[in-house]
């Protein structure tokens, strides 16, 4: 039986099961994103990949989100990148989207050519929550 994305353990277990353009996408937010700092780690959560600091942190409620940085949203055929507590982040470029109330900011990337434009404004934005974990 094939897995599918619900059933995927592992972030590659996930990326076979995307068609070739999507997963050529999500590759590069991947590495854009894994590559900002070493601290960041990635894992399935939420039924996708999703990006967290991987280091020491003052305890938590788990409920905060304060390790989790970012997750994808692939649900539309383009990659949705969620930050679940996006609010709390210095964004001088303004590429986090939208103003939820729960705190999260978005950011749209749907060609290779839009994350290429967005690259230098992710990894601030990307090197600016890492500044601000509880360590």
């Amino acid at each position: 039986m094939a897995k599918t994305k619900a059933t995927a353990t592992t972030v590659a277990d996930f990326m076979e099961q995307l068609p070739p353009p999507l997963a050529d996408l999500v590759e590069g937010v991947r590495q854009l994103i894994l590559s900002t700092d070493a601290a960041i780690g990635e894992q399935i959560k939420w039924n996708s990949p999703s990006f967290f600091y991987t280091g020491e942190m003052k305890p938590f409620d788990p409920k905060e989100y304060k390790r989790d940085i970012a997750v994808l949203n692939l649900h539309r055929g383009y990659v949705l990148l969620v930050f679940p507590t996006g609010a709390k982040v210095p964004d001088p470029s303004g590429v986090l989207e939208g103003t939820y109330t729960d705190g999260r900011r978005l950011v749209t990337i749907r060609t290779r050519e839009e994350l290429k434009a967005k690259e230098e404004a992710l990894r601030a934005v990307l090197r600016a929550w890492l500044a601000l974990v509880e360590k």
